[in-house]
């Protein structure tokens, strides 16, 4: 099997495409006027609103998890969460000029860095969920124990493990994404023999596994819950359900994708269309974290807002200031002008 190029749409469907695809394909996705389709504008809209929403909404949680409300092992949990997400979005105006220009113009590094930041966000929101949902059910199972032994730096260390392993599973990514030199430059994936490899160990470690684990703590949860009749205890469980809900939703169709194109010799327009909406997705999930948090976690709410209001009144404090300084210097011109 020899190895294969495939165009890149887009730098985050770089974890999916290795596609066999014939010179009239090559030509008709890489010719200069790509971006004047309706496709690729809609693309990049989304992207850039992605871009937008995941820096303001991530970076505002990170500073309000991080410097505004006490530590605890929960906000250690969301800290990393957002912290993953963050980095990914800030990566994204790499892949908004690659796909306006239809150009990679930033070299080899950023084109295997850009790839490893996808993957990476992917293994370490999927790892920290996880993390999250067999905290939960040992609190609920064993609540004497997770008194005793849940502590901050007991979860930030197995946070630090965490990453490191999404780290090594997101190194595939890097290792096999190159650069080809045509009239412009190309960054694309090139797995060759290795890509059912690449792919059945990102479907396995990136979706099944973890799916199949929260799963389980979330019937355990469950039975708990309803045994012990805790209704009043069930909002931390409401959150984490919408948090691994959202999850699967953006990035199932493209574990879907990235497996139906290994059974696939050649690559029509549709399938194309289906590997840009899965992937921007999946990218989605980035930026709408946040939004759930602000919406369903009290304290976290109770933040923003607190945040917001000053802010306002900062705001409405400078207006008035600057008001009565304009009143002030008026009623002075007038007194002027009248003795005049």
């Amino acid at each position: 099997m020899t190895s294969t190029v495939h165009p890149n749409y887009d730098d985050i469907q770089a974890l999916t495409k290795d596609s066999h695809v014939t010179e009239k394909q090559l030509h008709e996705d890489l010719h200069p006027g790509y971006c004047r389709e309706a496709a690729c504008v809609i693309t990049v809209i989304f992207n850039v609103i992605i871009f937008l929403l995941g820096i303001t909404g991530n970076g505002a949680v990170i500073w309000i998890t991080g410097f505004k409300m006490k530590k605890s092992v929960n906000t250690t949990w969301y800290l990393s969460l957002v912290l993953s997400d963050l980095i990914f979005c800030a990566t994204l105006p790499f892949t908004i000029d690659n796909i306006v220009k239809n150009s990679w113009i930033f070299g080899l590094f950023l084109c295997k860095f850009n790839a490893f930041v996808m993957t990476l966000n992917m293994y370490s929101s999927i790892f920290i969920l996880v993390i999250i949902s067999v905290d939960r059910c040992i609190t609920v199972k064993f609540p004497v124990w997770a008194q005793n032994q849940r502590t901050v730096q007991k979860a930030s260390l197995v946070v630090v493990l965490a990453w490191f392993v999404s780290s090594l599973l997101s190194i595939p990514s890097a290792k096999f994404r190159e650069i080809q030199n045509e009239s412009t430059e190309k960054c694309y994936s090139k797995y060759g023999d290795h890509h059912k490899t690449v792919v059945f160990m990102r479907f396995t470690f990136g979706f099944l596994i973890p799916f199949l684990t929260i799963f389980t703590c979330y019937t355990i949860l469950i039975c708990k819950l309803r045994a012990n009749q805790m209704s009043k205890s069930t909002k931390p469980y409401k959150i984490m359900a919408f948090l691994i809900a959202t999850f699967f939703i953006c990035w199932l169709p493209f574990q879907i994708v990235s497996v139906l194109e290994l059974d696939r010799s050649e690559h029509n327009s549709a399938f194309y269309t289906a590997q840009k909406v899965s992937a921007t997705l999946a990218s989605a999930n980035s930026f709408l974290n946040p939004f759930l948090y602000a919406f369903m976690a009290k304290d976290l709410k109770k933040k923003c807002y607190s945040f917001l209001s000053k802010i306002e009144s900062a705001i409405d404090e400078e207006t008035r200031s600057a008001f009565r300084a304009t009143s002030i210097t008026n009623s002075v011109d007038n007194r002027l002008s009248t003795a005049v």
